[in-house]
Parts: structure tokens; sequence; C-alpha cells
């Protein structure tokens, strides 16, 4: 985990060094006074898991948070990053799966917004707790980014470049931190900011930049041309898409869409992508609004969602040879919810600042 912290906490340097502040932990802009706990607990989720071929999953998770509750449970499905941030943010939502970069924009809106629990590595600790923030570009592009035996980034300039979204943590704050870290390094770029990055032109850092809206969608601005390199996540393609070559999360492999895969990959099937930078992000928490849930409602879930009961509920955690498409899945089946605590994030809130 150290090893991990310090290569996020080093991207994070970027905004530190351009000046810019820290938030505090538990600081808070607007917080949204305390509302009465409702009989209903609402889950909502980003666009990257609304999908309907996640139904099933969605709705298991929502079926053990019922029982831990005693309560209905209903799920706000989103088609952007705001509107999950803002539903926790503002209390419309008791629970949001989100990732990092989301959780600390939600939490800075209102600090009883806090992070629940997060699924653990292979490990079965925080100590692996991450998922990857992919550089991509098409198949057979790969070679124009090759440096010695590995890969650089240098080429992505001028590029048509897809983002996911600039709420998103491994599908914009951390690819476009590790872009401004590379290249300011050079006389050329010494003045390249993120906020450069956000759109595209003649006299601009890319030729063009998209948004996908999802990881998905960012994958499929590259597989159908309209990018030449986009950032995306493994784990929200993991569901569409297979290791052809190479070695998984591992510069230089090589990703090709699966068979029956659903939308919007159902038109990509056998399209290939190759992998030219990978770094690893903390993992997503599933958060909560202290001030919508009562604390022994709180203390249940926790208890719940890590006991053993959702551990080994293959529809919850997904068997490393299922077929199925899910949220959470097995690797090494070790893998497990567990409680974290604000201060997990600490680099991620780093990072925002950039």
């Amino acid at each position: 985990m150290k090893k991990i912290l310090t290569l996020i906490i080093s991207l994070s340097l970027v905004a530190v060094a351009a000046g810019c502040g820290t938030k505090a932990d538990g600081d808070s802009k607007g917080a949204a006074a305390p509302v009465k706990t409702k009989d209903t607990i609402t889950i909502a989720w980003y666009p990257n898991e609304s999908g309907a071929e996640l139904k099933d999953a969605r709705e298991e998770l929502g079926k053990a948070i019922a029982a831990a509750t005693g309560k209905k449970v209903e799920h706000k499905t989103t088609t952007d990053y705001i509107i999950a941030i803002e539903a926790i943010a503002s209390g419309g939502a008791d629970l949001a799966y989100m990732g990092p970069q989301g959780y600390v924009e939600a939490n800075a809106k209102n600090n009883k917004v806090q992070p629940l629990v997060v699924p653990s590595g292979e490990s079965g600790t925080l100590e692996d707790a991450v998922y990857y923030s992919w550089l991509g570009v098409r198949k057979g592009d790969e070679a124009a980014y090759k440096n010695g035996n590995g890969f650089a980034i240098d080429k992505i300039a001028g590029k048509k470049f897809s983002f996911v979204s600039n709420s998103s943590t491994s599908g914009f704050k951390v690819p476009s931190a590790g872009i401004v870290n590379y290249f300011s390094k050079q006389d050329q770029y010494k003045k390249l900011t993120v906020d450069d990055l956000l759109q595209g032109g003649k006299d601009k850092f890319f030729s063009e930049v998209l948004f996908g809206g999802t990881h998905q969608g960012a994958a499929v601005n590259l597989l159908t041309g309209k990018a030449d390199v986009a950032a995306f996540c493994d784990t929200c393609v993991a569901n569409y898409v297979e290791v052809s070559s190479g070695t998984a999360n591992m510069p230089g492999a090589v990703y090709k869409v699966k068979q029956g895969a659903a939308e919007p990959f159902n038109t990509q099937v056998g399209k290939e992508f190759s992998l030219i930078s990978v770094t690893p992000v903390l993992n997503s928490p599933l958060a909560i609004n202290t001030s919508t849930v009562s604390a022994d409602d709180v203390k249940k879930l926790k208890d719940a969602l890590t006991s053993d009961a959702v551990t080994k509920n293959p529809k919850i955690f997904l068997p490393k040879d299922s077929k199925d498409a899910g949220v959470f899945k097995q690797k090494s089946g070790k893998e497990k919810f567990l409680p974290v605590d604000d201060a997990f994030f600490g680099p991620v809130r780093m990072l925002s600042n950039n």
C-alpha cells in the first residue's frame, strides 16, 4: 500500500507545486442539514454501473441492505457522474457506489457523506485495494508509443483524446495529473496545466478532446476512431473485454471485445486495443450520507456488508470463472468489503486540488 500511496501522492504533488492548497479532512462546503431518517434506502449508481446487464448485481446488493436494515431499497441509476454525486450530497440518495474523486467531491459538498466500505484487494486487505487507470490506443497503433522495451506517452500530444468525465478519478484526475507531471518537465510544456487538457484545438495540447460520459463510452470512442487515445479503467470494462495477448494491467497488453458483449460494446465485438500506460488508483467506496441514515443502521450496514454471507454471495462478488456481469469480482477468492474512513482518500483529495 505504501508504494501505491506514494505513486498517487507523487501525482498530487503537481497540484502542490502549482501552489494549490489542500482541503482539510472533514471540511464542508454547504453541508446539508440533517434530514429525518427514511423508511426507504436509496442507492445511487454511476453511469458505469447503471446498465441493464448489471441489474441483477445491483438488486442482490440491495437485498443484503434490505435484510440488514429492514427497509425497502430503491436504486437510482444515472446517466451522469454529477447526478450521483449531487444525489448523495443532497440526501436524495442515502448510499452511492462512486469513484474516489466523486466521493471527495460529495464530501466537500456535505461532510456528512462518509465512506462506508471499499472492496479489498486480492490479498483480502487494504494493502492492494486498487484498480487501474489505463491509457489505451487501437491495436496496430501502439508501435508509435514504444520506447525501448516499454512505452512512453510523448506521442499523445496533438492527438484526439477521450476522457470519461472530469469527476472521474481514473478517467480524468489521475491521467490528467500524470500527463501534466510528465510533459511539464519539457520546456515546450513547462506551463502546462490540467485546464489545458479540457479542450482541444489548433493551439491546444490535444487536437480534440472528448468526454465519454462513462468508462465504456470512452473506450468506444477509442474503438470507433473518434479518439486516438482514451483514458478508462479496468474494472468498468471488465464485463465486456478480455486479454488477447500480454499480461493484464500491464503496458503492452492487448484487450479484445468479447463475443456477446452488451451495449455499448455490442457493435465492437472482436475489436482490440493496446495499453500504453497503467496507473493504480485507490478502490471505489460505497459512500453513505450519515444525516439520512441512522447510526444504528450505519452499524448494521457495515456489519452486513463485511459479513461472510455477503463475501460468499456469488451474485455480489462474482466468482473468477463466472461469465455473468457483475460490479464486484473475485480474482483470488479473498476479496471482500472492508470498513474504511475518510483519511484513506487523503491522496485523492490532494490530487483533486490540481
